[in-house]
């Protein structure tokens, strides 16, 4: 296990900065847990997934460093008016609870942590660091509920998040899980004192 106390975050907003680092990342961490044979975790669709994300109005990335040497990352974009996020429902929600402005929900896309910083709370700090800050009212993530025997999704939960439903965007996908938490959490899953 890696100390995680001297890790350093760098936010990006421009994905040609570190797009092979992401890739590279990717390719590294989801071959830790055999999923590069998968179609839909081959390097080309996440770097497909990556550059429409990126593409969009507010995507941003943070990148964790244990001084020039990178951990990790997570990144995530608002969520705009027409967004298809919410299509693949698998039983629909209300519009109120969908009906998406580009300030009401931030998606988070992606966090990824490489081998020797897994299990020292990288993760979180990656999570927090990206979220800070931020002007949405809530957060949204997908998580396949299978992987690593529910134990993710659990990681997800204790950080404040709920299951609101499940949904399966590609056709080569897994059906994940639909998890929703407001802003205003602290750390532990609790609300943040106002």
């Amino acid at each position: 296990m890696t100390e995680s106390a001297s890790i350093d975050f760098r936010r990006v907003t421009a994905v040609e900065d570190v797009r092979q680092l992401l890739l590279d990342i990717h390719v590294e961490v989801r071959g830790d847990f055999g999923l590069m044979g998968q179609p839909f975790q081959s390097v080309e669709r996440f770097n497909e997934r990556l550059s429409s994300y990126s593409s969009r109005p507010g995507w941003e990335a943070v990148l964790g460093y244990a001084g020039e040497e990178p951990v990790g990352f997570a990144f995530a974009v608002p969520l705009v008016a027409d967004t298809r996020w919410w299509t693949s429902m698998r039983n629909p929600l209300p519009r109120s609870y969908t009906e998406e402005t580009g300030t009401r929900t931030l998606a988070l896309n992606e966090i990824l942590v490489r081998k020797p910083w897994r299990g020292t709370g990288v993760a979180r700090r990656l999570h927090d660091e990206l979220i800070s800050g931020r002007s949405e009212e809530r957060v949204t993530l997908l998580v396949n509920p299978d992987h690593g025997g529910g134990k993710l999704k659990a990681v997800y939960e204790a950080w404040g998040y709920q299951q609101i439903g499940t949904q399966q965007p590609f056709s080569d996908s897994p059906v994940y899980a639909v998890m929703m938490r407001p802003m205003g959490i602290a750390s532990g899953g609790r609300p943040a004192r106002g």
